[in-house]
């Protein structure tokens, strides 16, 4: 029997993961179970996104993150394990999940590394339950993906997932492994500057701008009145284009224009994509050390440097913005301090992105090893950032005030890996995309002294960032 050399030497490429793979395939049929193999590998660098637009097909969910100031890029493509749930019980059931996936997997490779361990990917909806009965996704999706793909400080790791059982076809698996690499490799000097055409956009607020400000008046009386101290109401622009959104293009578009923001997206695997350019972490953690963002209180940039320092000067004296952030650091350190943390508020400075500026103080912990990252996101989500103060009375106010569903809107977004290092984001400055339409969402913190005329002023500048990355004959 003669080999052909080509598939000779590529045995003698992977002996060692063949060999595994059988000795993991042997265990199997043994103990009559299945396991997952996590495949990590160096490779040259390419652009996840560009991966994530070559390799994903349509009916596959996929994530991809952004965060250009760390130099990360991760995309996750397919599926190995997921869970879709929603409910009360949706953080300790996801929870529970990614511990028994983590039971079952076995890696293979450089493991060492940051990023190079399986990633399990999450998003959930700002409410436990979605009240439109056909919103495109669940309110929570966890999953491990079949490829990932992540840049970091330009080192790339490819892993792959596979389910092993008794009856796979290992040499199958190679030859599949082997050609998407190649595939990828070839994607190296691929970018992601692609023509565009033309599009024309028919826009319209889903609440007008009367109704907003009549909303914020009745908020206002609320305030006033009862133990609320801030509602955030958001509004939703509904758009239609005379061709179909590019996702990649818009992706590109809103990492060069925010390049100090997290740029997300994850699909349903039914053709819809959340995407964004969120400037809020909810936590990261590394190491067992903890970071969030308390992020409240806005004023546009300035046109000139002098009107830029005005204005800053202005958010940072100002007492009813001052307020507005204060409430989000009490919650957050309330809620750390409740699961036995102990935050350190580090100093108050200015978040500054294109087109607004917020007040920023980030808030550290270090979190002990029983403390499982969703305990962390389930207890803070949604901050008074994003929601009100007190929570749960703004939530329902939320529900009675908005005429449309926020889904993931506002909502925590992110990954954890196999140590319980994790990084979640705030769905903030986020757009629901299907096909040629998209649904645009931006909200505005309500408290004593807000100003109706010029919170819906603010809705409005946060959704023109968005617009510009959509409208993909637009070059930033």
């Amino acid at each position: 029997m003669t080999v052909s050399p080509c598939r000779s030497n590529f045995f003698v490429k992977y002996k060692d993961l063949y060999q595994f793979l059988l000795t993991v395939q042997e265990n199997c049929l043994k103990n009559n179970c299945r396991q997952i193999v996590s495949i990590s590998l160096d490779i040259d660098w390419v652009d996840p996104l560009v991966v994530l637009d070559k390799l994903t097909q349509a009916n596959e969910i996929n994530f991809y993150f952004e965060n250009q100031g760390k130099g990360e890029a991760i995309a996750a493509i397919d599926t190995v394990a997921k869970l879709e749930i929603d409910g009360k019980e949706r953080f300790t059931q996801a929870e529970y999940f990614i511990k028994s996936c983590l039971k079952n997997i076995i890696n293979f490779g450089s493991t060492n590394q940051s990023f190079a361990k399986p990633h399990f990917f999450c998003y959930f909806s700002f409410f436990d339950q979605n009240t439109q009965a056909d919103y495109p996704f669940p309110c929570a999706t966890i999953f491990l993906p079949s490829w990932q793909i992540t840049v970091k400080n330009q080192r790339c790791v490819l892993i792959k997932n596979i389910l092993i059982n008794a009856s796979v076809n290992i040499e199958k698996i190679l030859q599949n492994l082997h050609s998407k690499i190649e595939l990828i490799q070839s994607l190296e000097y691929y970018s992601t500057n692609l023509d565009s055409l033309q599009s024309k956009f028919n826009k319209k607020s889903v609440t007008n701008a009367t109704d907003f400000k009549r909303s914020v008046v009745s908020i206002l009386e609320k305030i006033q009145s009862s133990h609320l101290n801030k509602i955030v109401l958001a509004n939703a622009l509904d758009v239609n284009s005379s061709s179909q959104f590019n996702l990649f293009k818009s992706l590109d578009n809103l990492r060069k224009m925010h390049p100090n923001c997290y740029i997300f997206s994850t699909s349903n695997g039914k053709g819809q994509n959340f995407i964004g350019a969120s400037p809020e972490r909810l936590i990261s953690i590394n190491n067992q050390k903890l970071i969030t963002d308390a992020l409240a209180g806005s004023a546009p940039r300035g046109k000139t440097p002098v009107e830029d320092a005005a204005n800053a000067n202005r958010l940072l004296n100002s007492v009813k913005e001052r307020h507005e952030h204060a409430l989000v650091i009490d919650f957050i350190t309330q809620r750390l301090s409740q699961l036995g943390l102990l935050p350190q508020v580090l100093a108050p400075r200015l978040r500054q992105l294109s087109n607004i500026q917020h007040l920023w103080t980030p808030i550290s912990a270090i979190v002990p090893v029983n403390v499982h990252p969703l305990k962390i996101v389930s207890q803070l989500h949604p901050t008074p950032a994003v929601a009100g103060a007190a929570r749960d009375f703004a939530c329902a106010e939320i529900r009675r005030y908005e005429s449309f569903e926020r889904g993931l809107y506002a909502a925590p977004l992110g990954w954890i890996d196999a140590s319980g290092n994790c990084e979640f984001i705030v769905g903030i400055r986020s757009a629901l995309i299907d096909g040629d339409r998209a649904r645009l969402y931006a909200g505005a913190g309500i408290v004593a002294g807000s100003n109706p005329d010029k919170e819906f002023a603010e809705v409005q500048l946060k959704l023109q960032a968005l617009l510009k990355a959509l409208d993909n004959s637009h070059n930033p």
